[in-house]
């Protein structure tokens, strides 16, 4: 009887709304991560090279992307895509798939997100200590060996906290996808989700704080699963154990 009562509080009820919604804001970030990573390490890499016009090109992209606002970003993809929509993508029969939030939403969080996260590997590639890459070059090792051996372990050991930032406020700007791309199919994330709610009841701190609960939730995870990263980078340092488990730090 008590947990029948616990099902229908307005608070559970919240929180089995705002599920399926919460999954659309998941999705976003888990779609956009894993490619957006590879595209910051080439324009770190490419930042950094001896080559001036890919170092020139690398810069005014990572400035680009770094320097306007995310929710301008989208709104100039979509309207660049729109327009292209007649010329391009309807005669090939993908318009349907190019201006959908599902496809054009990760496309430019992938943009926005290697701009970031190239700047925060290539601070780390100019961090690897100069000797270990001298006593590479006195044993002969090629650039490409050096590459894999030296500069690419050590720069993703010291860039690897704070790429762990840049992954979790990428999640949490996924909220603002839907409130620039159009709502196809009742297809809503978290905060359109909650303000929908709070039209009904004007209960914002129910709907709104079941909202941050999920956001605090999935954020932990992600903390979480970085976590076990950094470790097993760090293994041969600290000796950590890669197993799975939490101990979250509540006083620093």
């Amino acid at each position: 009887m008590m947990f029948e009562s616990l099902l229908q509080s307005p608070f559970m009820q919240d929180v089995i709304t705002l599920g399926k919604p919460a999954l659309f804001n998941l999705y976003f970030a888990l779609a956009s991560i894993p490619l957006g990573f590879p595209f910051a390490v080439l324009l770190a890499v490419g930042k950094a090279s001896n080559n001036r016009l890919i170092s020139l090109l690398s810069r005014v992209y990572i400035y680009a992307f770094r320097g306007s606002p995310l929710f301008i970003q989208l709104f100039m993809c979509y309207s660049m895509m729109l327009a292209l929509n007649q010329p391009l993508w309807k005669p090939w029969g993908i318009d349907h798939i190019v201006l959908h939030p599902l496809f054009l939403g990760p496309t430019v969080l992938i943009l926005n997100t290697s701009a970031y996260a190239a700047e925060i590997f290539y601070g780390a590639m100019a961090a690897v200590p100069r000797g270990e890459i001298e006593a590479a070059l006195s044993v002969g090792m090629k650039p490409r060996q050096i590459f894999r051996s030296v500069t690419w372990p050590n720069m993703l050991r010291l860039a690897w906290p704070a790429y762990t930032n840049e992954m979790v406020f990428l999640f949490h700007a996924t909220t603002l996808i839907y409130f620039t791309l159009p709502v196809i199919n009742e297809q809503k994330d978290l905060m359109n989700k909650a303000g929908e709610l709070f039209e009904r009841d004007y209960n914002v701190f129910l709907h709104f704080g079941v909202a941050a609960l999920y956001f605090l939730s999935i954020s932990i995870l992600i903390f979480w699963v970085a976590g076990m990263i950094q470790r097993h980078l760090n293994k041969h340092i600290t000796g950590a154990k890669t197993r799975l488990w939490f101990k979250p730090k509540y006083l620093r």
